[in-house]
């Protein structure tokens, strides 16, 4: 299997989230499955028709560099590929099987345990966290080859400052790359964010001291507590992150450091819609994306709805689900405000507007349209 690689493939990446028209605060929402048959198992080695197979567990959903949908299959413990153009799904890595095997040599054929979330460089080179094996790897877009990249398998808290494969992650669930190639890794169980100089093959901290608090509005993240940062994503300069047992979304100044309050009390809860986004209230929101004119999609994930944040006007509604009574699975091809969902995690974003979700408990990814 080879990725695509281009650094011309790469800056296109990254203006899709300057799309200025992405998802009109008016446009009504339609929900329809593009992958997954709502059944768990594994994928069929040669792959299969995106609507027959199962797909268990989807966690990430990224668009790729070559325009495919990226896909983590937690239950199948592979990275799946959905070709948008003939509907078919292969595995690009894992091979169903887990474990911690495989560095060196095919993507395909290594072990992978419980991959969350799926990120590309700007060559096309793919990285992915494994939540259970406590690291990120990489595949390299021309050889296929899977690589560690942060991380020694083992859980803990260990080696800031030195090499990143010889330090110890807990539960990482998301990573995101910055304009400068940097990647950032929510660090959930240590209740930190980590960074990785891929050049340098250093970590370091840069938000969270290890306790499950809420940071403090204004002030440096080094440091500070981070409750549980689940999700993030990078615009420009700054990193947003949604804090899981925060229950709140916060952004942090790459170049300064400085952390501020975007949305949520920290209390969980469901409330807020049509009023200031830092009133609302969130239930171990797990998903996030974010466009450069300042909308931020957040999955709130155990209110089993799809919300999304107007930072400019500080404004917070839900664009699709029933709310928290209403878990389950419903409406197909229908209002996304009606349709039900059952713990949805990841998040991911077309040039088009289109936003993908990866619906965990349903074995579905779906897309909500204008």
């Amino acid at each position: 299997m080879r990725l695509i690689s281009s650094s011309f493939l790469w800056t296109v990446q990254l203006l899709l989230l300057a799309c200025p028209t992405v998802q009109a605060e008016s446009a009504p929402l339609v929900v329809e499955t593009i992958a997954g048959n709502g059944q768990s198992g594994d994928l069929p080695a040669e792959g299969g028709a995106a609507l027959a197979v199962p797909v268990d567990q989807p966690f990430g959903v990224e668009l790729g560099p070559d325009g495919a949908l990226y896909i983590t299959s937690v239950g199948q413990h592979r990275v799946l590929r959905l070709d948008r153009a003939t509907g078919k799904v292969t595995s690009v890595a894992g091979n169903g099987t887990k474990g911690y095997s495989g560095d060196g040599q095919a993507a395909t054929a290594a072990q992978l345990n419980e991959p969350y979330e799926v990120r590309f460089d700007r060559d096309g080179n793919m990285f992915f966290v494994e939540m259970q094996n406590h690291l990120v790897r990489r595949v390299d877009a021309g050889s296929g080859k899977i690589t560690t990249v942060a991380g020694t398998g083992a859980p803990g808290f260990a080696g800031d400052g030195g090499p990143a494969i010889k330090a110890q992650l807990r539960q990482p669930h998301s990573i995101a790359f910055d304009d400068r190639g940097q990647l950032y890794v929510a660090d959930i169980g240590n209740h930190r964010i980590r960074q990785i100089d891929l050049m340098a093959g250093t970590i370091r901290t840069i938000a969270g001291n290890g306790q499950r608090e809420l940071p403090v509005d204004g002030q440096k993240s080094a440091g500070q507590a981070m409750a549980g940062p689940r999700a993030l994503a990078v615009t420009g300069r700054t990193l947003w992150v949604a804090l899981r047992e925060g229950h709140s979304v916060w952004r942090i100044d790459l170049d300064t450091l400085l952390t501020r309050h975007v949305s949520g009390t920290g209390k969980s809860g469901y409330s807020g819609d049509g009023g200031p986004a830092t009133a609302a209230t969130y239930n171990g929101p797990k998903g996030l994306v974010a466009t450069s004119n300042g909308m931020l999609y957040v999955v709130d994930t155990e209110n089993q709805v799809i919300r999304r944040i107007d930072t400019a006007h500080d404004r917070v509604e839900t664009i699709a689900g029933s709310g928290p009574g209403a878990r389950g699975f419903a409406g197909e091809k229908s209002a996304a405000l009606s349709a039900k969902f059952d713990r949805p995690h990841g998040i991911g974003i077309s040039p088009t507007g289109e936003l993908f979700i990866g619906d965990t408990n349903n074995h579905r990814v779906r897309v909500l349209r204008p």
